[in-house]
């Protein structure tokens, strides 16, 4: 869409990288939403575990939006792992986030 409204309909990555950023998606394609996430887990709670129901109440998001949605991105991608105890940030999310494990 933003081809056809910003580029007469062509795409090249300067077009794509203008479209990316507009949409909050970063170089590595995480949106808003996935790096909220991950500073929640790791500012709010420490890097986890923090169980599914507290985390979606913390972000303002349906647990099953976050459950199927959000979660298979972050998880494929390794920036948090899902365990029995909750949900943890990896050491890729820090690096991403520029934070520091306390």
């Amino acid at each position: 869409d933003y081809a056809e409204v910003r580029a007469d309909g062509s795409i090249s990555r300067q077009i794509a990288d203008k479209a990316l950023r507009l949409l909050e998606v970063d170089h590595q394609g995480l949106d808003r939403m996935d790096r909220e996430i991950l500073a929640v887990i790791i500012d709010k709670f420490k890097g986890g575990p923090v169980g599914l129901d507290t985390l979606a109440t913390s972000i303002g998001e349906e647990k099953g939006t976050l459950e199927d949605v959000y979660e298979p991105f972050l998880i494929q991608r390794g920036y948090m792992h899902r365990t029995s105890r909750g949900r943890i940030a990896t050491d890729i999310a820090y690096e991403h986030l520029d934070r520091k494990r306390r």
